[in-house]
């Protein structure tokens, strides 16, 4: 036998995909809501943005350099942290608030838990429940802009799924450009998707988690509404739903937080189940439940479960697991 046999440990299959690569692409696919919320909101907006980011960084940073551990903010994980928080938030909040947040995001969901890779649910989404709860006046203050013109207007208004819960119809078309009120980064669904089909074309994310959550999100919201006469008189089931698919963070959800690499399943079928998981709870929450949103403490509490989804769903090895005759 001539031929040599390379013996070497794994991973056998290599590719030039790496963490900051990874995030990097996020971050620009992340960038057209941080425009259209800057174009809708105001300056103010970038404010919050910034305050988020520059927190989270430098929290990540002290730590770390605290700690003796290797610093990682060159990956740019710290910056999507801080992007994802900021859009979850009103641009009207005080700018204390991002600075809390992206504290409590990196330093006890991140950074306690072991860094990245390691957090046992989405950082940003966590730090978002807790300022909701802590400050939920100044985080549910959701500022409409009237104009986008100087000087800018700001003035504390409802969201189009705040009047859908009240039995009110809404502007389906208003709900997908985003010119309503609600927090800075998620209102305009077209700038979501535009930062998504990026993610798709650089192959970060696939499909199976956001058909998953959205398509279940809708089948859930039919049936509870169906069930409680939620739907308004004006308004017909589809475009109902429509409503439901455009509000909110659904659509920031399904694409950027949902498909978070360390907190949801690696195997499709899992994807799969975790996605009708997030939408029965959304749908619980937004329709049977008192509040008009659900889509943060439903990723966050579906990520806990994560490791049963991977234990039931993870394919054996072959000739393991069978039985014997």
């Amino acid at each position: 036998m001539t031929e040599k046999i390379h013996v070497s440990s794994a991973p056998h299959i290599r590719c030039d995909v790496t963490t900051a690569r990874i995030m990097h692409d996020v971050i620009i696919a992340l960038l057209p809501c941080g425009v259209c919320g800057v174009y809708l909101f105001g300056w103010r907006a970038l404010w919050v943005m910034l305050t988020s980011v520059v927190t989270c960084v430098l929290t990540e940073y002290l730590f770390q350099k605290g700690m003796k551990r290797p610093v990682t903010v060159t990956d740019g994980s710290a910056i999507v942290t801080g992007l994802l928080l900021a859009y979850c938030m009103p641009a009207s909040v005080p700018l204390y608030i991002p600075v809390l947040g992206g504290v409590f995001a990196i330093l006890v969901v991140k950074q306690l838990f072991g860094g990245i890779g390691q957090n046992i649910m989405n950082p940003a989404l966590a730090a978002r429940c807790f300022l909701v709860i802590s400050f939920a006046g100044r985080m549910t203050a959701y500022p409409f802009l009237r104009t986008v013109q100087p000087p800018v207007d700001l003035v504390s208004s409802a969201t189009p799924l705040m009047d859908l819960k009240a039995g009110q119809a809404v502007d389906l078309w208003h709900m997908f450009l985003g010119t309503h009120s609600g927090c800075l980064g998620e209102t305009s669904v077209a700038a979501v998707l535009i930062g998504a089909a990026y993610l798709f074309f650089r192959r970060v994310i696939t499909w199976h988690i956001p058909v998953a959550y959205i398509g279940s999100t809708l089948v859930f919201c039919g049936v509870f509404a169906a069930f409680k006469g939620a739907v308004p008189a004006d308004m017909t089931m589809a475009t109902y739903l429509v409503a439901q698919a455009c509000g909110g963070g659904l659509a920031l959800g399904a694409f950027f937080m949902a498909t978070d690499y360390v907190t949801c399943p690696i195997t499709n079928g899992g994807r799969l189940v975790y996605g009708v998981l997030l939408g029965f709870l959304t749908a619980v929450f937004r329709v049977l439940g008192k509040s008009a949103e659900g889509v943060s403490f439903a990723i966050i509490i579906v990520n806990l479960l994560v490791p049963l989804i991977e234990k039931i769903t993870m394919p054996r090895a072959f000739g393991k697991g069978g039985r014997a005759k």
